[in-house]
C-alpha cells in the first residue's frame, strides 16, 4: 500500500500595516477549513504569515520592531489557530517572527501536528537584503537588519507518515538546502516565502521573478526526490507587488498543484511518498552515484571559492 498524504499550501494576499493579528488569524482559519473540506491533513501558510513584511521599513531603535515579533508559540492570537487546526485534525506549517527570550530574533517557522503539539522549529538559514537604510531603494529589504542566520541548518523529522524539512523564502534559492535534505531522506520539504517582484539590485531580473520562484523548487525536487509545498504572499502589499504563484511540486519537478489567484486561496494535491522512490533509487542514488570526494569546494570557507577561481585564471 503507497504511503499518501494530501496537503494544501495557503496562499495570503496581502496583509497591510495595521491589520491586526487576530484578523489575520481568522483568514487562516477560513483557509483551514477549506483546505480541511478538501481532505488537507497538512496546511503550509507563508513566510512572516501574522503581520505584513516589515523589513521593508526602516526602525530604530531595533527596539520598536518588537511589535512585529512573537515571544511565544503559540501565543494569545494564534492560539485559536492551534485549537481549531487539533479539532480538525490537520497539522500546519506557519511563518513569523521569532523573539526569543534571550534576546535572538529569527525569522522562523513551526511545524504542528494533528494533535495539536509542536513538532519542532526551523529557523531561516540564508538571510537576504542588506543591514542598513539605503535611501535609493524604493522600499527596503532589511532582512539582515532585523534577522539572525539560523543555527541549526536543515533538519528533517518524522511527521504525517513522511520525512518532513523546512525553509524560508531565500532558503529555496540554494541547491545545498535541498541537498542537505535530500541527504537525509527528506520525502516532503515545506516553504513559506514573501517576494517582491521588483528586485531593486538588478531590474532586469523582474520580468522573471516567477520563472525563478517555480525552477529552484522544481530543480530542487527532482534532484533530491522530494514533494515541495510552497505558500506565498502575494499581491500588492503597503504599495509593493508580491509574488504569489504558491505551488505544490512533484518528485519528478512537475507543478501539481498552482495558485490561480493573488489573494487568499487553498491549492490541494495528495502526495504519494513513495513516487519519491522513483528518483531516490534510479537516477538519484546518491549511496552509488555521488562523489562528495570531489565537491570539497562547496563547504569551503566564504571567499574561498573566488580566490581558487582567480589562481586558475590563464
Amino acid at each position: 500500500m503507497s504511503r499518501r498524504v494530501t496537503v494544501a499550501a495557503a496562499q495570503l494576499g496581502p496583509v497591510g500595516r495595521t491589520e491586526p493579528r487576530r484578523a489575520v488569524v481568522d483568514r487562516m482559519l477560513a483557509l483551514l477549513h477549506d483546505a480541511h473540506r478538501r481532505g488537507a491533513q497538512l496546511v503550509v501558510y507563508p513566510e512572516l504569515a501574522l503581520t505584513t513584511f516589515f523589513p521593508r521599513w526602516w526602525t530604530e531603535p531595533l527596539a520598536d520592531a518588537d511589535r512585529w515579533f512573537e515571544t511565544e508559540m503559540p501565543g494569545p492570537a494564534t492560539k485559536p489557530l492551534f485549537e481549531q487546526a487539533a479539532s480538525l485534525g490537520v497539522g500546519f506549517y506557519l511563518g513569523y517572527a521569532e523573539l526569543t527570550p534571550d534576546g535572538h530574533r529569527y525569522n522562523s517557522a513551526v511545524l504542528v501536528a494533528r494533535d495539536g503539539s509542536k513538532v519542532a522549529t526551523f529557523r531561516k538559514v540564508h538571510i537576504p537584503g542588506h543591514e542598513h537604510y539605503e535611501p535609493w531603494r524604493p522600499f527596503q529589504h532589511l532582512e539582515r537588519y532585523y534577522f539572525e542566520p539560523g543555527p541549526d541548518g536543515f533538519g528533517v523529522w518524522e511527521a504525517f507518515g513522511a520525512r518532513i524539512g523546512m525553509m524560508i523564502c531565500y532558503d529555496r534559492r540554494w541547491p545545498e538546502t535541498y541537498r542537505v535534505m535530500g541527504l537525509q531522506g527528506v520525502e516532503l520539504i515545506l516553504c513559506g516565502y514573501n517576494t517582491p517582484v521588483h528586485y531593486p539590485p538588478d531590474p532586469s531580473q523582474d520580468a522573471l521573478a516567477s520563472f525563478h520562484n517555480h525552477l529552484v523548487m522544481q530543480a530542487g525536487a527532482y534532484q533530491n526526490g522530494t514533494w515541495v509545498v510552497a505558500a506565498g504572499k502575494g499581491g500588492v502589499e503597503e504599495g509593493v507587488d508580491a509574488l504569489a504563484q504558491s505551488a505544490i511540486i512533484a518528485p519528478s519537478g512537475q507543478v501539481v498543484a498552482q495558485a490561480l489567484t493573488t489573494g487568499d486561496e487553498v491549492v490541494v494535491a495528495e502526495c504519494d511518498l513513495d513516487w519519491c522512490d522513483r528518483y531516490k533509487q534510479t537516477l538519484f542514488d546518491f549511496s552509488r552515484y555521488r562523489r562528495p570526494e570531489v565537491y570539497g569546494i562547496i563547504c569551503a570557507p566564504r571567499g574561498a571559492q573566488a580566490a581558487a577561481g582567480q589562481a586558475g585564471d590563464g
